[in-house]
């Protein structure tokens, strides 16, 4: 038998596998994760606005167990709060490469107006309605703002706000953010898809939000009206 060694070598070893087994355990959860988001974002886009999947359904498509799924999600609706944000994510990263083809703030902020209206246009249009229209269910969190995609789309426009002279970009952007996804919402729901002049009328008022630094200290100076 291997004698227990004393200076602490042989628990050094024993951490350095459970670390190496946790880590691959950690990459198959990841990969499953994956699987469970992809399958249910098929599975929704095929129903549509007509039925909502089952667990049972998604987990099919997945080629995974219900065990599989309540490892990672304790519900349909957490599957689903998650592929709203796996959603959002993904339409920051696609808006933000899009603002980088821009060397101006003003650029930048058209080219932000027309990523997220891109939402409203083809296979994508379907798959985000249909997304939105399972996420009706989700109750306080998605009536809340917790699962709103405003606060990361918002902060894409604060740069390039505050190189516009915005006084407040993180207010001015948040106001744009909530002004430009609401219509997207309605385009979404109406099935319609913005044309050119639609696009750049709602650039135009976004350019309008920013609230200049001596406006904001104008305003400040006078007194506020008085309530009767």
């Amino acid at each position: 038998m291997t004698e227990r060694s004393t200076d602490g070598t042989a628990d050094d070893l024993a951490s350095r596998i459970a670390q190496r087994s946790l880590a691959k355990r950690g990459a198959n959860y990841a990969t499953e994760v994956r699987r469970l988001l992809d399958a249910a974002l098929e599975v929704i886009r095929t129903r549509g606005t007509t039925s909502r999947p089952r667990v049972s359904d998604i987990v099919a498509a997945a080629g995974l167990s219900n065990e599989a799924f309540y490892r990672h999600f304790s519900s349909k609706d957490a599957l689903v709060a998650a592929l709203i944000e796996d959603g959002t994510t993904r339409l920051r990263a696609y808006v933000e490469h899009q603002m980088s083809k821009e060397s101006t703030a003003e650029g930048k902020v058209r080219r932000w107006v027309e990523g997220v209206l891109a939402q409203a246009a083809g296979d994508t249009a379907e798959i985000t309605r249909a997304v939105s229209w399972n996420a009706g269910s989700l109750g306080e969190d998605s009536a809340s703002g917790s699962l709103s995609a405003t606060g990361p789309m918002a902060s894409l426009l604060v740069e390039p706000f505050a190189q516009l002279g915005s006084a407040d970009p993180d207010f001015d952007a948040s106001l744009a953010a909530h002004a430009t996804l609401g219509k997207l919402t309605d385009y979404l729901w109406q099935r319609a898809e913005p044309n050119q002049a639609e696009i750049e009328h709602i650039s135009a008022f976004c350019l309008r939000m920013i609230t200049p630094a001596d406006q904001v200290a104008g305003s400040a100076g006078r007194a506020a009206p008085r309530r009767r």
